[in-house]
């Protein structure tokens, strides 16, 4: 049986971009499809939020997968996880 915490992980992203967003008082709505540089995400922030990615699913992103097409929109991220687990 999976463990529940890898059940849900396009929730699971959104729940960490909207944490970044809400710590520089940004409270926009956004859907996974969203390109997350207009949503309001920080080139820092896009930093922390790969360091969350990987605390979060335990994985390792390589230097080869971090790239703006893969950290686009929450649902770029989540195919970046299903293809690194």
């Amino acid at each position: 049986m999976p463990d529940r915490k890898d059940d849900r992980p396009r929730e699971r992203l959104t729940a960490l971009v909207k944490q970044i967003l809400e710590e520089s008082s940004i409270t926009r709505p956004f859907t996974a499809a969203d390109q997350l540089s207009s949503v309001g995400l920080s080139s820092l922030d896009m930093v922390r939020l790969m360091l969350s990615i990987e605390a979060q699913f335990e994985i390792a992103i390589p230097a080869a997968e971090i790239t703006p097409a893969n950290f686009f929109s929450v649902a770029t991220i989540e195919a970046l996880i299903a293809r690194l687990r």
